[in-house]
């Protein structure tokens, strides 16, 4: 189980960063508070969740758009 300060410093961002994957449900947590009166969460994240977090976020390749060519004056294109 992963902390909050633990995926902040793998991922090169802040913990804030990783509280808003957190609320955002992008990231799903497990609250673990130290007590039943706590009232600040301690979330953790395991690392089955963590793999499919960064499946969904890894990008895909986008396929090049082929650009149209403009026209030349003058010329009559009998074959393309």
């Amino acid at each position: 189980m992963l902390t909050v300060s633990d995926l902040a410093k793998k991922y090169g961002v802040g913990e804030a960063t990783v509280l808003t994957w957190i609320t955002r449900d992008e990231l799903r947590a497990t609250n673990v508070p130290r007590s039943a009166r706590s009232k600040r969460p301690r979330w953790r994240i395991s690392q089955a969740v963590l793999e499919a977090f960064e499946a969904a976020r890894t990008p895909t390749p986008v396929e090049p758009v082929a650009r149209r060519t403009k026209p030349q004056r003058g010329v009559i294109k009998f074959y393309k």
